[in-house]
């Protein structure tokens, strides 16, 4: 159970025999089913609602519209704009403007069809680019942020004096939405409390945030709302709409009985917080001997119809736009806009993804242009540690870029030949993430530790959402105390906050006020051991049910630090290197960590059918420190999964179908780069954000190998690659 061991996940036999519970098994005396009311409209005012019709329906308890709550209650991770129910504008099909709560399903359901909605259609606003000229879609207006980035100079000589020779490659890419299909789907269930408040039972993964706006929605005192996170059936990053709570919990108040709502897929969907779509125009210079000499772009992302977390997003994807590479001389716009689509949210690698696919095909153009080999040119212009990014921070942490795209390249290649008549292609893209809250977020996680009799509990809001983090706490216990199997209490809004999950916070913050507490407790116990033996307990290791000296002459069993020992509690907390926010020209210390990944892809390729097969992936990952060889490989896996699927099936404005078990291809690690990042529990570094942002761009780069394309526009269709 130690660091460095692959561990059993304690949920892993329950969820793999379908006998895990989500929020929608749950079940409460009393219980009424609640189903929302949807605009069929992008775009539209809405003209009156009449509820009596709902209440005609046998069984309808409670129906209410925005005019039950008060004025103005709107919600956002960043911005609270996103109306919890539409009270006179709706800006995108599926958004919510009443709900119906009924003692079934089945009423629920003809209760919410009953509910008579008026609207007035409006202008709908579909692509970005038009949302800038045209009329506003929110009292805010359409640009939800703009950063003008603006590094260094121009370099038009040589270190010689002589004038620099540019070669200059020009590209316009597009990466659509993404959606995020987790095995369980959006649910909430409500229970009202005897002081007028509410018990909230949800999937979330942030529940003191989700808590915080759910009572500013309601209108009580935060104290008077207690969220309880449930099973989550995965989390990539969604789940930041708290509307459905909120709706639950005041058809829970309105009623004084237990309510519950359950979303099926569709309806999940619509809802948004997918992958943002992002159109990007870029401009690279390098001289003639394939140094980068600037990098210039223009990208818009779709934020939808409300903020959700796009400003983050442009902060993030803006210190990525020129890729894991030394540019002296770069001129980045980035823009999220507002249109009449589904908000869109936080994914897996949230905008380093889209950049990537754009910056890497671009490398390939030079390398072409210089007749280069396209792994020369990135090896050339690497970033490494002491080097600074386009947004003038210095890296001053592990940066191996180099390694790790030198370890893809000389891995063996797949065993199998291509099968006769198949075209064959190769591509490599390397990408980086940052890591954690940025531009200034405060981000602090606390837990607490408490031994009692040799067992150890932790307790911490840190929630478990398929990523491990259960697990990895009793790692922690394991290594620091040598008890394997602690218990892990479910988090809730009784706890101090430990923040988000997703880009290494967990990993970094929660882990780390875990190892503290764990330390603070192992430092107590062995003093009194080393003062035995006339030594300071930090010369004492404890490791595999042993306490042993840095010398060996003492080797004793754990159990002598749990004798006559009361019990003991104590709390840690691990908070983030301080950053602060991108300036005007998009410059500042802003992230607190990055990391980086290299992929290389082989595909195989019908030139007939347009088919292609992704034969095989083999990445480098940039982890700081393993800490479970098997969860580190199901991180890389499921981002390899999640990104061949934006890569070759995930068209939205088509067929969208997510890759199955089928499509998955093998997957190979070349290396797991371990160099310690400073100031990181046990030096390690998230791995999933880092883990998928190449691979799109690799699987694209692979075809065009294989075919000759462009193809500057993600998903690659069969109609985009048949080869005449």
């Amino acid at each position: 159970m130690s660091i460095g061991g692959s561990a059993p996940r304690p949920d892993g036999d329950a969820k793999a025999r379908g006998r895990f519970s989500f929020t929608g098994d749950l079940w409460a005396p009393g219980l009424l089913w609640c189903v929302l009311v949807r605009s069929p409209h992008r775009h539209a005012r809405i003209l009156g609602i009449d509820v009596g019709p709902a209440y005609a329906v046998p069984g309808v308890r409670g129906v209410v519209t925005a005019a039950d709550l008060p004025t103005g209650s709107c919600h956002g991770v960043i911005v609270a704009d996103r109306p919890v129910l539409a009270d006179s504008v709706v800006r995108f099909a599926g958004e919510a403007v009443a709900a119906v709560a009924a003692e079934t399903l089945q009423a629920a359901k003809a209760g919410a069809a009953a509910v008579a909605v008026s609207y007035g259609p409006l202008e709908v606003a579909s692509d970005p680019e038009h949302s800038f000229a045209g009329p506003p879609l929110h009292p805010d207006g359409n640009v939800l942020r703009h950063i003008a980035l603006r590094h260094g100079r121009p370099v038009t000589l040589r270190r010689d004096g002589t004038p620099v020779q540019e070669v200059v490659v020009e590209g316009l890419y597009e990466v659509p939405a993404q959606y995020q299909a987790n095995p369980a789907t959006d649910a909430a269930l409500a229970l009202p409390s005897p002081d007028g408040g509410v018990e909230l039972h949800v999937a979330s993964p942030y529940p003191h945030a989700d808590r915080d706006q759910v009572a500013e929605c309601l209108g009580l005192p935060a104290g008077m709302v207690r969220l309880m996170p449930t099973g989550a059936g995965g989390s990539s990053g969604t789940r930041e709409d708290v509307g459905l709570t909120a709706v639950v919990g005041l058809l829970a108040l309105r009623t004084g009985r237990p309510v519950k709502a359950v979303l099926d897929r569709e309806e999940s969907l619509r809802l948004g917080g997918h992958r943002h779509a992002a159109r990007m125009k870029y401009t690279h210079r390098a001289d003639s001997d394939g140094r980068l000499l600037a990098v210039e772009a223009q990208i818009i992302l779709d934020g939808g119809a409300y903020a959700g977390v796009s400003p983050e997003v442009v902060g993030r994807l803006v210190g990525c736009a020129a890729g894991p590479y030394m540019v002296p001389y770069a001129v980045v716009d980035a823009w999220a806009v507002r249109t009449n689509n589904p908000p869109a949210g936080n994914m897996r690698g949230p905008g380093a993804v889209q950049v990537c696919f754009a910056h890497e095909a671009q490398m390939d153009k030079l390398a072409d242009a210089l007749g280069m080999n396209p792994v020369e040119l990135r090896l050339r212009n690497a970033l490494s540690t002491g080097t600074m990014l386009t947004t003038g921070q210095i890296l001053d942490g592990p940066v191996p870029v180099g390694a790790a795209l030198r370890a893809v390249a000389e891995a063996a290649p797949p065993p199998a030949p291509p099968a006769p008549g198949t075209l064959r292609g190769t591509g490599y893209a390397v990408g980086l993430m940052p890591l954690l809250g940025i531009e200034g977020a405060d981000e602090t996680s606390t837990a607490t530790v408490r031994l009692d009799g040799g067992v150890v509990t932790v307790t911490c809001a840190a929630v478990e959402v398929g990523q491990g983090f259960v697990t990895l706490v009793r790692q922690i216990v394991d290594e620091v105390l040598g008890v394997p199997d602690a218990i892990v209490l479910q988090a809730g809004t009784a706890l101090p906050t430990a923040g988000a999950p997703g880009v290494g916070r967990h990993t970094w913050l929660t882990a780390g006020a875990v190892e503290q507490a764990a330390r603070e407790i192992r430092e107590r116990l062995l003093a009194p051991v080393a003062a035995r033996y006339g030594m300071t307990a930090r010369l004492l290791d404890v490791r595999d049910g042993r306490i042993k000296s840095y010398d060996g002459l003492i080797d004793l069993s754990v159990d002598v630090m749990y004798e006559d020992t009361a019990t003991v509690t104590t709390a840690g907390a691990c908070r983030a290197p301080s950053t602060e926010p991108l300036d005007d020209a998009g410059q500042g210390n802003a992230y607190p960590a990055v990391a980086f990944s290299a992929c290389r892809v082989v595909v195989d390729l019908d030139p007939e059918l347009g088919t292609i097969r992704v034969v095989d992936v083999t990445g480098a990952y940039d982890a700081g420190r393993v800490l479970d060889p098997a969860q580190a490989r199901v991180r890389v896996e499921s981002s390899v999964a999640m990104g061949v699927g934006l890569a070759l099936m995930e068209d939205p404005e088509s067929a969208w179908a997510p890759p199955g078990t089928w499509d998955v291809p093998p997957v190979r690690v070349a290396a797991w780069i371990e160099e310690p990042q400073p100031g990181a529990p046990f030096g390690a570094k998230g791995l999933g954000d880092a883990a998928i942002v190449p691979v799109p761009a690799a699987v694209a780069a692979a075809v065009r190998d294989a075919t000759g394309l462009e193809l500057p526009r993600l998903p690659l269709r069969p109609r985009d690659v048949v080869v005449d």
